[in-house]
Order: C-alpha cells, then sequence, then structure tokens
C-alpha cells in the first residue's frame, strides 16, 4: 500500500514537473502525453484499492512516510490514511481529472500555454490527492494550500486579461480570510492535544470535550465548539460558502476546462471533505453543526436565485454549483456525511459533463458565451446537447439519473433531522429543487432550442468539436446517469464507511433512512407519491415554467422582470456582496491603511524614531556651534563662568 500510495501522489507531480520546466524542449504532444499518463497511473491504481475495500473488505492503511521535524514533543509527519473515504475521493479526483486532461487537447490547442496548462491541472491534481490521502492536519493544511496557489495560478492562466488577474486575486485574497480561520482551529488542536495526527487527536476527544474557554467574564465556550467553527470557516472559504462565495463565480474568468475542474472534483470539494473527515470533532458540537446547516441553508437556496438571471453560460454552471455546494454542506450539518460524500461524488461527474459541454459550444460559437446569442444549437452539436441534456437531468434529479438518488437521500435526511436549523435548511433545499429546475432548463432551452439568435458567419463554421473533446463528455455521461443506482445502498446502508464517518446515534439520519429503503427502484418509485416531500413535482414546476417563460411565451419573463425589477437590480448585483467588499472593505482597508501610513510609519516611527536622534543631534549642534566664536577671551570668559559655577557647587 505504501508504494501504490507514494505511486498515486508522485506521478502527477512528475509529470507536472516534466511538463513545466521541458514542456519547450519536448513540445506539446509529448507534454500531453505525459501528463494524461501520470494521472492516468493514479486512477487505476486508486480504482484497484477503492475496488479491494468493496469487494475485498481491505482494511484501512494509515502510515507515517518519513516525520519531517520534531519540535518538542510534536512531531510534524508526512504520511497517508487510506480508508474508504479517502479511496473514494482520489477515484473522483484521477478520474475527472483524467476526463478534463483529455478535453483539454482539444481546448486548449492553440492556446501559447498549452504545455504550462498541462502542467498546471497536473499540480493541481497532485495537490488534491496529498489533501484527501493525508493523516494529519499539517500535510491537510499543505494540500489545503496547495490547491489554492495552483487555483490562483490557473483561474489568472490567461494573466493578459485583466478581469482573470482580478478574478484570481479575488479566490486569492477570499481564500485567505477562510484559512485564517482553519489555522486557528488546527493551532488550538495543537494547544490542547498536543498533537497533528487525526488518529491521536481522534482518541483523546474525551479529554477535549470538556474543555471550555473564557472569552469574557461569565462566557465561557466549549473548546471543541470554537475549534470546529474555526475548522468550517476554512470550509466556507474553499467550498465557496456564504459570505465568502463571492471568488467561485469569477473563476470563470480561466480556461473552461479548470472551471469544469475546481467545481467538479479539486478546490470546492476540499471543504465537504474536511468536514467529513472530521466528522467524530463536528459530532460533538450541536452548535457547530446548526451553524452549518444554517450557511449551507442560506448558500442553497439565495445563490441559486442568482442562477435565473445570469445570461453567461459558464456563470449559470457556476452558480448551480454553489447552490449544489450548500445543499452538501446543509447535510454535513444535519450529520448526513455519507449522504453529502453521495451527492458529491454524482455531483463531480455531472458537474463536470455541464462544464465541459458548456465548453464544447463554446468552442462551437468561436467562444462566444452570452445564452441570449444562441438558441437551437440541438441541430448543429447532437453529441453535445445529447450530454448536456443528460447532465441537465441528472442536475435537477430526474427520476433514475445519478443526482436523483444523491439529492432525494439528502432532502429526505435534512427532513429527518432534529437539529436546530433543519426546518429552515429543509425549506431551503425543498424550494432550491424548483429554482435548480428553472434555471437548468432556461440554459438548456436557450441554448439548444427556440430560434436560432446567432448571425451566417457563426452559422457557416458551426459544428461538433473533435473528438477528444466529444469523448469526455460521452464518458462523463455514462455515470451522471446509472451511478447513482448501483452505490446508494452500499455507500449509504451498509458498512462501507463504518471505519471513515463517525456519527453518535442521536444524530443518524441516514441509518433511518436506510431502515425504510427497500431498493433503488422502490425508492424512485416511491418519489411519485411521497407528497410530504414533493421534490418531484417541484423539479417537475421548474422544468414546466422554463417552457413556458423562454420557449412558449418569451415576453412573460420580460413583463416579470419589469414588474420586479427592484427584486431583479438586487440580483443582478449579487445582493451587493462585489459592492460591500470593493466599496466598503477594500476602500475602507486602504484608507485605515493610508493613515496608518501617515501618522504611523511617517510620523512616528521615520520622523521621531529613526531619525530622532538626527534632529536631536542637529538641535545640541546648533546650540553648541554658537559658543565656538573663535575669540579668546570667550573662552577665557566660559572658563571663569565654569569655575564659579563649580566652586559654587562645591
Amino acid at each position: 500500500m505504501k508504494i501504490l500510495s507514494l505511486i498515486i501522489v508522485l506521478s502527477p507531480l512528475l509529470a507536472s514537473i516534466l511538463s513545466g520546466f521541458f514542456g519547450k524542449s519536448i513540445g506539446r504532444s509529448a507534454s500531453h502525453l505525459v501528463t494524461i499518463t501520470g494521472v492516468a497511473i493514479s486512477f487505476l491504481a486508486s480504482f484497484f484499492i477503492l475496488s479491494n475495500f468493496i469487494f475485498l473488505d481491505l482494511s484501512t492503511y494509515n502510515e507515517v512516510i518519513y516525520t519531517w521535524a520534531s519540535i518538542g514533543d510534536l512531531d510534524i509527519e508526512i504520511g497517508f490514511l487510506i480508508d474508504p473515504l479517502s479511496s473514494l475521493m482520489m477515484v473522483v479526483v484521477t478520474f475527472v481529472s483524467l476526463m478534463v486532461h483529455i478535453y483539454t487537447i482539444g481546448y486548449m490547442k492553440d492556446d501559447p500555454g498549452y504545455q504550462r496548462f498541462f502542467s498546471y491541472i497536473s499540480l493541481f491534481t497532485f495537490s488534491m490527492l496529498m489533501l484527501v490521502m493525508s493523516n494529519n492536519f499539517l500535510q491537510l493544511f499543505f494540500g489545503w494550500e496547495a490547491v489554492g496557489v495552483v487555483s490562483y495560478l490557473l483561474i489568472g492562466f490567461w494573466f493578459k486579461k485583466e478581469s482573470a488577474i482580478f478574478a484570481n486575486m479575488k479566490a486569492f485574497l477570499v481564500n485567505r480570510v477562510g484559512d485564517f480561520g482553519f489555522i486557528l482551529g488546527i493551532a488550538a488542536l495543537v494547544v490542547y492535544t498536543g498533537s497533528l495526527d487525526y488518529a491521536t487527536i481522534f482518541n483523546n476527544l474525551d479529554n477535549l470535550n470538556i474543555l471550555y474557554i473564557s472569552f469574557f467574564d461569565g462566557m465561557n465556550v466549549p473548546v471543541i465548539t470554537v475549534i470546529c467553527i474555526s475548522l468550517f470557516i476554512g470550509a466556507m472559504g474553499k467550498s465557496a460558502q456564504v459570505p465568502l462565495h463571492v471568488w467561485l463565480p469569477d473563476s470563470m474568468e480561466g480556461p473552461t476546462p479548470i472551471s469544469a475542474l475546481i467545481h467538479a472534483a479539486t478546490m470546492v470539494t476540499a471543504g465537504i471533505f474536511m468536514v467529513a473527515r472530521l466528522s467524530p470533532l463536528f459530532e460533538l458540537s450541536s452548535t457547530a453543526l446548526s451553524f452549518i446547516i444554517i450557511i449551507g441553508a442560506v448558500t442553497a437556496f439565495f445563490t441559486g436565485l442568482l442562477g435565473v438571471i445570469q445570461n453567461d453560460i459558464k456563470r449559470v454552471v457556476a452558480y448551480s454549483t454553489l447552490s449544489q455546494l450548500g445543499y452538501m454542506t446543509v447535510a454535513l450539518g444535519v450529520s448526513a456525511y455519507s449522504a453529502s460524500i453521495f451527492h458529491l461524488t454524482t455531483h463531480a461527474f455531472f458537474k463536470a459533463l455541464l462544464f465541459l459541454a458548456a465548453g464544447s459550444v463554446i468552442i462551437a460559437m468561436h467562444h462566444e458565451q452570452d445564452i441570449r446569442k444562441m438558441g437551437g444549437l440541438r441541430r448543429y452539436l447532437p453529441i453535445t446537447y445529447l450530454t448536456f441534456l443528460l447532465g441537465t437531468l441528472s442536475l435537477v434529479g430526474f427520476p433514475g439519473f445519478s443526482g436523483f438518488f444523491s439529492k432525494d437521500i439528502l432532502i429526505e435526511s435534512v427532513h429527518s433531522s432534529d437539529l436546530w436549523g433543519s426546518n429552515l435548511a429543509y425549506f431551503c433545499v425543498l424550494i432550491g429543487v424548483f429554482i435548480t429546475s428553472l434555471y437548468s432548463f432556461r440554459l438548456l432551452l436557450l441554448v439548444f432550442h427556440g430560434a436560432e439568435k446567432f448571425d451566417d458567419n457563426t452559422k457557416k463554421h458551426l459544428k461538433e468539436p473533435g473528438f477528444v473533446v466529444t469523448m469526455p463528455l460521452v464518458i462523463l455521461s455514462i455515470p451522471s446517469v446509472f451511478l447513482g443506482w448501483f452505490i446508494i445502498e452500499p455507500l449509504l446502508f451498509s458498512e462501507f464507511f463504518k471505519d471513515s464517518i463517525f456519527v453518535l446515534p442521536e444524530n443518524d439520519v441516514v441509518s433511518y433512512i436506510g431502515s425504510h429503503f427497500h431498493g433503488s427502484l422502490d425508492f424512485m418509485l416511491h418519489s411519485f407519491t411521497n407528497f410530504t416531500s414533493p421534490a418531484l413535482y417541484l423539479m417537475i414546476l421548474g422544468a414546466t415554467l422554463s417552457w413556458y417563460l423562454y420557449i412558449y411565451n418569451p415576453s412573460a419573463s420580460k413583463k416579470i422582470m419589469m414588474k420586479a425589477k427592484y427584486f431583479y437590480s438586487i440580483l443582478e448585483n449579487k445582493y451587493y456582496f462585489d459592492w460591500f467588499n470593493e466599496n466598503i472593505l477594500s476602500k475602507g482597508a486602504i484608507i485605515i491603511g493610508k493613515k496608518f501610513y501617515e501618522k504611523g510609519d511617517v510620523l512616528a516611527i521615520d520622523k521621531f524614531i529613526v531619525n530622532g536622534s538626527a534632529f536631536l543631534v542637529k538641535a545640541f549642534s546648533n546650540i553648541i556651534k554658537r559658543i565656538q566664536t573663535g575669540y579668546v577671551y570667550h573662552y577665557a570668559f566660559i572658563m571663569i563662568i565654569g569655575l564659579v559655577f563649580v566652586l559654587f557647587l562645591l
């Protein structure tokens, strides 16, 4: 297992180094060949490990590779924890990454940064693998920050675009806010447990659970609550939860392949994975769980509304990601960690499919991304249309598709929870089904149906992109449709995660649902008669309304927009989060910084501390130089006065 683990993480790293440092020497073909080979090796090895966990009941592997440093009793180590949770994540990350690598050959074929892009996405894969395979908080933090750095490089890949540079800086700064909370949580764990190792910390939770921190007189807060909320703030940054969600839509400034990789399998899933991995900690704080529920519910509902008014094909899918991350976060809050990971898994495939299919449309439309200038593309892009349709049906939770199983289980989990905030969350995720269906079918209908809104020149060149673009779409559509049928029972209602995820009996909503589960087909059929949780009918309502507003009676959508112009303005300005950040936080920080510079740096430090001694010497010199006249009788007079003064003192 040790050799396999090293092969899995080092193959993409070695490929990234070869493509990055020697890309010009080995050429374009060799660059994509070496990186695809590296990720393919990681995928095959990861799949081998996962299949052993499924079929051979493989034991958990937890071993230190080497000790990097020791500071007192604190050992700083590099090691791997390979269990069902990490092995599933490894397969998801490497499979989606492999599809993105292949797709990139066609999408980036004319880009001068071809080799550099392949180096970056391979490095991105290595960083995420280090994160999910870590067995301690230091390595987790290394992977955490590494995916942040590489996302910065990839979002700003086209560094001559001002908007791309603004977007990658925005992502970097927002994630630093979250990471500040994350590192505080890790530091608190070290202070109270004296270790960075997962197993050591989990074995000392009884001691940790009885400790309190005193913030003010009479205000004692459990240490475990402070730690969990601090760690979750880190997840809010990486997994783009309100109010730290603002960077994710702007990440669309990067090339489409990286949008798929960030949104589907790497960076945004890191926070969800981290909370699931640390379930033994979070289960001890109902306050932290309720905080997670509220944040997830707000994100799922309000960011979904923003997808309804977007006109950029990639941004619609991006806001869909924000909403779906809110769903996963709500599931974490109600202790349905396995349901959250289930939705993460299915979402990775259909969201990668939607992004890559959107990229296929962008290629065919000569990099036009405004859906108002499309329409009727199904006749010209049949493969892209079919795969986009399948991805959309999975996203909205159409019965029988993978997204249906994961989303419905998630909604039922929230419905079954008694934790504070779960009632609000249930309303948000249920109405979110309607909103998701509305914007998803709006996108599908405006792009592929209705009247053609593009010019004759575009029409002349409209054709399906090459095999390297369409082949990943076809492959990704298979798990998007069928995966849910086969993994719902072993993933949720068996003991697959028994050594990976810990849930208190009173919080175990997934087991409660499992007691009423009688197979995938019965679960699907039950959705037609389950009127207490009418997700299916809300989905149908959203699809029908979308067809009416954007195909049957397009003028109706314009009338609604005019009548609700104030609400529309709020949505168009994204609830003014960006305005607040740019005009209040950023400008306020600049003003405060200038004042500190003027009063602190210039006046206090430069004038009084650094130059103060020089001013004193100069002032003293100005006095002394008046005494040095050059006349002997002046000096004699001063000597007599001095002698008299000394005699007086004596």
